[in-house]
């Protein structure tokens, strides 16, 4: 690593003025909530204060202090030209000759292959998106609402045909989802701020979510996935433990705010059925309203303005909201189980400081290709590949699949594919081991 945190004369240490030459040691000390400094490519970026107004949200840029972010910034930014010159004013020097370009134990093999990759992909246009995808995509979705109304306005509200209605509105919601996520990678258009107003138009309009409050949480997702503390969806309000590591800790600190090794049946009563319908619409409409979001929050009351005209005409209000309720319970059920079944079985953990490919191998698998998992999933079957390059059109995912696999068994890292049965039964599987790992441990350790 090097040794001393040493500067040139340009700089005394710790000041942090452009010119300094940095060892590792140096930059790896200042990972604090009020001194941040970071690593791309080789050059060094005091980020305490910019972090506050980091588009992304100051988490997910900090979960990368003291550390090398090159292959994070690569991923997440599709014009990386453009973004550079945010970096300018930053910019507090370089790591000195004597260094490495990877930090900790990162292997330099893998890190240099996976960059090839990227370019491969890149001079293959792998990255650039077909319009007529996404907005047959959309054209669907809008049907699909459109038919789910028109069945009860001409054929009445009996139960089977409400049902059927749930139904086809739930299918739409989870569809706009899969859409909202690919304007929120903003793997759609060349110019982000294009995506940016589709993003909002989709999960704000299409859906009564908001757009801010998905960027701050689903990017720190994806710069530290399944590490704890970073990633905000494997933190589980104490109500599970997952892993092999928490359940453990939690165990010898005999930590029981559940009955955990029970944990794999009433996840079927607390997991899928309540994450959208209760957490989630919580969480997003507090914070719209504590961070004064009231862009977000305009375009979140529109989609409920829309669904109170179609809806309360048929069913009274009391009937509306009884009929939103159902529809966020059938779609949370379906969101749940295709995004558990990536991650919730794989390695979750703290933070191991891996380099990219081998940090997202360990944390995501992927599910078996077929025309029915691309539209079920999202294209989220691929989760390997959209982990990888979250800025990649997601029809585009089986043509790089090929290239990411032979890398992976070039390094000996695992590449996991599973049925969704085999998923879904994983889903399962992981919440009772982990269960069990706690009960032993709380019991005998």
């Amino acid at each position: 690593m090097g040794g001393g945190g040493h500067l040139t004369e340009a700089g005394e240490p710790g000041s942090g003025r452009a010119g300094g030459v940095y060892t590792w040691e140096e930059v790896q000390s200042h990972c604090n909530r009020n001194d941040q400094w970071l690593v791309i490519d080789r050059k060094v970026y005091n980020i305490t204060q910019w972090a506050k107004r980091h588009p992304g949200g100051s988490r997910v840029i900090s979960h990368y202090a003291g550390e090398d972010a090159s292959e994070a910034f690569t991923a997440f930014h599709p014009n990386v030209k453009y973004v550079q010159k945010f970096l300018k004013p930053l910019f507090i020097g370089e790591l000195a000759a004597t260094e490495p370009s990877q930090d900790r134990d990162k292997n330099a093999a893998i890190i240099k292959d996976f960059h090839y990759l990227r370019a491969k992909a890149e001079s293959e246009g792998l990255f650039e998106a077909r319009p007529l995808f996404f907005c047959l995509h959309l054209g669907h979705i809008l049907l699909l609402e459109a038919l789910a109304w028109l069945i009860i306005w001409v054929w009445g509200t009996s139960w089977t045909l409400t049902f059927l209605s749930a139904f086809m509105l739930a299918t739409a919601q989870l569809q706009a989802g899969w859409l909202q996520h690919d304007f929120g990678h903003l793997s759609v258009f060349k110019k982000s701020s294009w995506n940016h107003v589709l993003h909002k138009f989709s999960i704000g309009h299409l859906k009564g979510a908001s757009a801010n409050w998905w960027n701050h949480r689903h990017f720190q997702h994806h710069a530290k996935p399944n590490i704890f503390s970073k990633d905000p969806d494997v933190n589980m309000l104490h109500v599970f433990v997952v892993g092999a590591t928490q359940p453990v800790e939690y165990g010898i600190k005999k930590i029981k705010y559940m009955p955990y090794h029970y944990q794999h049946q009433y996840f079927f009563l607390v997991g899928p059925p309540l994450l959208i319908p209760i957490y989630f619409h919580v969480q997003i409409i507090r914070t719209m309203i504590s961070r004064h979001d009231w862009v977000d929050l305009a375009w979140s009351l529109s989609y409920y303005l829309r669904y109170l005209c179609c809806s309360i005409p048929m069913f009274g209000l009391f009937g509306s909201v009884m009929l939103i309720t159902f529809v966020r319970f059938l779609e949370s059920h379906w969101f749940v189980w295709v995004t558990q079944m990536n991650h919730l079985p794989m390695d979750i953990d703290h933070d191991k400081h891996r380099d990219w490919l081998s940090m997202q191998l360990k944390a995501t698998c992927n599910i078996k290709q077929s025309p029915f998992n691309d539209w079920f999933s999202g294209h989220l079957n691929f989760q390997i590949e959209h982990h990888l390059f979250p800025t990649m059109p997601r029809h585009n995912y089986h043509r790089v699949a090929p290239l990411v696999r032979a890398l992976c068994e070039k390094h000996g890292i695992p590449y996991n594919v599973k049925t969704m049965w085999q998923g879904i039964v994983d889903v399962f599987r992981s919440l009772k081991n982990s269960g069990d790992l706690w009960l032993d441990a709380y019991l005998h350790k």
